[in-house]
């Protein structure tokens, strides 16, 4: 039987639902609506995608959304210090900073740069403070794709105490904040990574498995556990043809849509092991929608934060 699908659109619809009088009340007891800030550097095409999608959620849910641009060849200085004017001003309740930077200014700026922000307007949850609040469980601005993960599965009523949870991938973004979100709820974690041996038995353990490392459909039926429940969280572009026939098929639906030269993204997981587990998130329209809602919901969170 085919694995349930756990549709992240309808989940990060019902929270923008629930966000939208939250955010009327503290409009009207403040005076304005909960204002996010997104400075974004450069031209990269999947970042101003990315950064419409927040800008039109935020907008629809009432937040006020105000975007910032500098061009590629900003320096590290006038990025940093159009962080500064937004942790000044106190128009301003969220900062997210569009990652990746360009390539030119190197990860070292860009982990300045996120240092930098604000841990009361730090939505993203990338500063220091508010990762070691995190950790020890008491975090008032939560990573967005690791939480909307968590209210994907409490939603969805799937039990996390006492299960296996495998998480595949260790990065700062999802990777490590996901482990700790799931250790915090009484699942048993593993962290798997590159140099972990013997990685499909590990992850066939898993009662819960979160796949985060970005590499097209690598997750195949081997890596799960009959009935497991697995999270992609890869959002990965397929630039050639054979790649997606290989993952889907010929007669695909995303081959003709490759063909008709639309953009085909997959995840990280296989679409074979939707006849092998007993719930998978789909991609597109799985972790992705969550991730926004989260966004939006920490911004309400900052504002109403800052205000007391």
């Amino acid at each position: 039987m085919p694995a349930r699908k756990l549709d992240g659109v309808a989940t990060a619809a019902a929270i923008r639902a629930e966000l939208v009088p939250k955010v009327e009340a503290f409009t009207a007891r403040a005076g304005r609506p909960p204002s996010l800030h997104i400075l974004l550097v450069g031209d990269d095409p999947g970042s101003q995608v990315y950064v419409r999608n927040k800008e039109r959620a935020g907008r629809e849910a009432g937040l006020d959304v105000v975007i910032h641009r500098l061009p590629a060849s900003a320096a590290a200085g006038e990025v940093m210090s159009e962080v500064r004017a937004l942790n000044e001003d106190d128009g301003c309740d969220g900062i997210l900073v569009q990652s990746p930077l360009p390539h030119t200014l190197g990860k070292k700026v860009e982990q300045l740069v996120f240092d930098l922000i604000s841990p009361a307007k730090d939505v993203d949850c990338f500063h220091p403070e508010n990762v070691g609040r995190l950790a020890q469980g008491r975090a008032i601005l939560g990573p967005c794709t690791p939480s909307g993960v968590i209210e994907l599965l409490v939603r969805e009523q799937i039990q996390t105490v006492g299960k296996l949870a495998v998480v595949l991938g260790r990065s700062e973004i999802v990777g490590k904040p996901m482990a700790l979100l799931l250790l915090q709820r009484d699942a048993t974690v593993t962290i798997c990574h590159s140099k972990t041996k013997d990685l499909a038995a590990t992850a066939k353990e898993a009662d819960i498995l979160v796949a985060a490392i970005g590499r097209p459909g690598f997750v195949t039926p081997e890596f799960v556990k009959p009935g497991a429940v697995v999270i992609d969280v890869g959002i990965n572009p397929l630039p050639d043809r054979d790649q997606v026939v290989g993952l889907f098929g010929e007669a695909s639906p995303r081959v003709a849509a490759f063909d008709a030269k639309k953009p085909v993204i997959t995840g990280d997981v296989h679409p074979a092991v939707a006849e092998i587990a007993g719930a998978l998130t789909p991609v597109p329209g799985g972790v992705g929608p969550l991730t926004i809602a989260m966004l939006l919901k920490n911004t309400l969170t900052a504002a109403e934060t800052r205000r007391g």
